[in-house]
């Protein structure tokens, strides 16, 4: 039975579904010729988010909207949340088929099962930005973050947490959604970091990037290999993190082993300054929200994106992509100052609430 020793804290309603009935312009996915006849408005970008996170509402939306207006004072922006379903957002891609958008900017709640949506709408003549998950079809442009550097820095994160227990320690992978491409890319960068260093005693793929999912893997996990023997976990993202940590709080494992994240959530900061969660990958939203804001004013305007991209990327549809892939920045209590603080994502007074002011005052945060 391994003795763990305490490791150091230091080191991030429904929406608006537009009333077009399916009716009106075919199945989900079923293309329409009388679709190709509808006027486009060459100034109305449609904007489709996942769901009304605080990410989507407080970063994502309001930065793309307001981009978009600096570039385009004449572009109307047509917004809808899909509340994390498939199938309100193939209606919601189908809406902007009737409305006659130029332009959509999708960021799918399932990138395989939005394919058809995909093909409908560039069948429709509307050109299509993936955005932060790369969706099947005939996309004309993609922005997101560079996946397997994402899993790297978590990897190289875990591991530097391990120290000399990464030796012959065991950690626990859980891994994002599979029908999630960026999972793919996340558990690469990973398992490039870990593979060798430590020993993988369980890896999940958790369904649909739910926490209370991960909190019933955890639990597994820990069933399995048992709690003293779990020195680490691998989580693919901040959310995940939560279900993690609260299965291991609940298995009463103390202190808790190091656990990995993604999205500076302010949830996840707070559980970083605690000493609950060792580190989150931040994505400055800002940069994300820009790049899709500038190809699709490019593309509303009949220019092609290249001039947007930095690269190019293939899907499982889809080949040389024109793309902008950003570069991620790993987030620990020991520069939370530095990133998300500096950027002005959050301020130290959110994160720094009552409930974790002793913590702040560790970590040298003060208000």
């Amino acid at each position: 039975m391994r003795t763990r020793r305490r490791r150091p804290s230091g080191a991030l309603a429904a929406g608006l579904v537009l009333a077009f009935g399916l009716a009106a312009c075919g199945r989900a996915g079923e293309v329409d010729d009388r679709d190709a006849d509808v006027p486009r408005d060459t100034r109305a970008i449609g904007l489709l988010l996942p769901d009304n996170t605080n990410r989507f509402d407080r970063f994502d939306r309001p930065l793309i909207e307001r981009r978009i207006a600096e570039l385009c004072p004449e572009c109307t922006v047509e917004f809808a949340s899909a509340q994390a379903d498939v199938a309100t957002q193939q209606q919601q891609v189908d809406a902007m088929i009737t409305k006659g958008v130029g332009v959509l900017i999708l960021d799918a709640v399932d990138s395989r099962s939005l394919r058809s949506s995909v093909e409908r709408a560039r069948a429709a003549g509307i050109e299509v930005v993936a955005y932060d998950r790369l969706v099947e079809g005939p996309v004309s442009a993609y922005v997101s973050f560079d996946g397997e550097r994402v899993g790297r820095l978590q990897g190289e994160a875990l591991l530097e947490a391990l120290g000399d227990e990464a030796r012959g320690g065991q950690i626990v992978m859980m891994n994002g959604s599979a029908t999630d491409p960026n999972s793919a890319w996340f558990k690469k960068g990973a398992l490039a970091a870990l593979e060798g260093k430590v020993r993988i005693g369980k890896a999940y793929d958790t369904a649909e990037w739910r926490p209370l999912n991960a909190h019933i893997n955890m639990s597994g996990a820990i069933a399995a290999l048992g709690a003293e023997s779990i020195d680490g976990v691998y989580s693919a993202n901040d959310g995940l993190a939560s279900g993690i940590i609260s299965a291991l709080k609940s298995a009463k494992i103390h202190p808790l082993p190091p656990v990995t994240g993604q999205d500076a959530e302010l949830a996840a900061l707070q559980r970083i300054v605690a000493g609950e969660q060792y580190m989150s990958v931040y994505k400055p939203f800002r940069l994300e929200a820009g790049a899709a804001a500038e190809m699709a004013v490019a593309l509303i305007r009949g220019e092609p994106p290249d001039r947007v991209a930095t690269g190019r990327v293939t899907s499982a549809t889809t080949r040389d992509i024109p793309a902008v892939l950003l570069t991620p920045v790993s987030v620990t209590a020991g520069n939370i100052e530095d990133t998300v603080i500096a950027d002005g994502m959050y301020s130290v007074d959110q994160i720094c609430t009552p409930k974790y002011a002793s913590d702040c005052d560790r970590a040298g945060l003060t208000p």
